[in-house]
């Protein structure tokens, strides 16, 4: 298939080249409001086998676009292999080429800044940072990211069909989400921008971590507790991670999680008087039993023996 620019498609498929794929808004109304549009990736693949690609260089359209398959965007100074669902945003500023690689899957949504204009929804698209950013971010998304994503382009299919009164404003609050859902991912990779990939991916890994703790009541509960769930939520190969954490740290990602819950549940013994069995439900343990054994092969002691060995301490 031949590489073909997002500008030419939504061309294409906005000039009603595609007869089962017309414009949006009826033209009466389409300079006051601006232009949105709403494409299957599968439409898009249709639509490039039957047609041939057309020579027009359109610079009128942002785009959102949701991909689940594996392709190419190819920038002037780069090619980016997409293999994992990721969220990409890109401006008419910026040459944006997409190359599908087998079956496509995915949704993307077209708007000029018109439809965000700032008197309506007071943002300025040149002025945000996903789409004034140099590095046209392509975001790769966690199995709860994807979801919501997924949702909120479900939202918008079944909006832009409806007879809904006020239907416009609605798609400009999910394009909106979609904007500031972008810049919150995109925030967690500037932050440790300064690092190496291996780096970058070691620190998020450590601050998944310790945003479950401390456990400051006997109703919270830890949501993370096997490499696996840490890695689904990075988005990444549970090996993949355990590999990097290894070379990083030294140590597995079953053993860094391993130790956190001990730190965890020493400062709870130490520092409380809860049952030990509410401490054991804390830590994402089913029941005291598994709680015991897991701590006695991490120190040795039961955490009975733990706690009445500190409380004879304190009496000395």
């Amino acid at each position: 298939m031949d590489t073909t620019s997002f500008e030419e498609l939504c061309l294409r498929l906005s000039s009603g080249l595609s007869s089962d794929l017309s414009v949006l808004l009826p033209e009466d109304i389409q300079q006051e409001v601006g232009h949105f549009n709403i494409f299957n990736l599968n439409q898009i693949t249709q639509t490039l086998t039957e047609k041939p690609p057309i020579p027009y260089d359109c610079r009128a359209f942002y785009k959102i676009s949701l991909l689940t398959g594996q392709s190419k965007a190819e920038y002037p100074d780069r090619t980016v292999e997409i293999s994992k669902p990721s969220l990409i945003f890109s401006t008419p500023k910026s040459p944006f080429y997409w190359t599908p690689v087998g079956i496509q899957t995915g949704v993307f949504c077209v708007f000029t800044a018109e439809f965000l204009h700032p008197s309506r929804s007071g943002l300025s698209l040149d002025e945000t940072p996903i789409f004034k950013s140099p590095e046209n971010p392509i975001l790769t998304l966690s199995v709860e990211d994807l979801e919501r994503i997924q949702n909120i382009f479900e939202n918008m299919k079944a909006e832009i069909y409806s007879n809904y009164a006020y239907k416009y404003d609605l798609l400009r609050a999910y394009t909106l989400e979609l904007i500031h859902l972008g810049q919150k991912l995109q925030s967690k990779i500037i932050l440790h921008s300064g690092h190496t990939a291996a780096e970058r991916l070691t620190s998020l890994f450590l601050e998944l971590l310790e945003k479950q703790y401390p456990i400051e009541n006997p109703q919270q509960r830890i949501d993370l507790r096997t490499a696996k769930q840490f890695a689904d939520k990075l988005a990444v190969h549970v090996n993949h991670l355990n590999k990097l954490l290894k070379d990083t740290t030294g140590l597995t990602t079953t053993e860094l999680i391993t130790g956190r819950i001990l730190q965890e549940a020493k400062t709870l013994l130490r520092q409380t008087n809860w049952p030990i069995s509410e401490i054991a439900e804390s830590l994402g343990f089913s029941d005291f039993s598994h709680f015991a054994h897991f701590f006695k092969k991490q120190s040795s002691l039961s955490p009975g023996a733990f706690r009445s060995q500190l409380k004879s301490l304190n009496y000395t």
